[in-house]
C-alpha cells in the first residue's frame, strides 16, 4: 500500500513529528488532510472514528480538483513545516492548526498519535 502523492515532481520528504514531542495533546488543535481514493487515508479516518475523535480532530477530504482551496491550505501547511518546501503533497497529513504546519505525513505515526490523543484526559473530557 503506498501513500497518495498529489501532483508535483519532487518527492515529498517524510515528516515524522509526533504529538508529545513539540506538539501538545490539546483538543481541537489538530486537523487531518485525507484523500477519498487513498487506502491509508481511509484507515486513518476509520481509526479517528473508532477512537471517538470525530469531534476533536477535524478532517478535510481532498477531491480531484487540485485548484481547490483545500489544496492551497495543505500546501501552506507543508511550506510551514519545511522552509521553501517545493515537494509533492502527500496524504494522510496530520496538521497542527496553531502553528499551521504539518506534524506528520507518516501513516503509522499518525495512527499512534491518534491513539495517544484518544487516551489523553483532555480529549476524553472534550468528547
Amino acid at each position: 500500500m503506498s501513500q497518495t502523492v498529489l501532483p508535483r515532481t519532487v518527492p515529498a520528504p517524510a515528516l515524522r513529528g509526533r504529538i508529545g514531542t513539540g506538539f501538545s495533546p490539546v483538543p481541537y488543535r489538530y486537523h487531518l488532510y485525507l484523500s477519498a481514493d487513498c487506502p491509508r487515508s481511509l484507515r486513518t479516518l476509520t481509526t479517528r472514528a473508532l477512537l471517538g475523535l470525530d469531534g476533536t480532530v477535524t478532517t478535510t477530504v481532498l477531491g480531484p480538483d487540485t485548484a481547490a482551496p483545500e489544496y492551497t491550505a495543505l500546501r501552506r501547511a507543508y511550506e510551514a513545516a519545511g522552509h521553501h518546501f517545493d515537494g509533492a503533497l502527500t496524504v494522510p497529513a496530520l496538521c497542527d492548526t496553531w502553528s499551521g504546519r504539518v506534524v506528520s505525513n507518516h501513516t503509522p505515526g499518525i495512527l499512534e498519535d491518534l491513539r495517544l490523543l484518544a487516551a489523553h484526559p483532555a480529549f476524553r473530557a472534550a468528547s
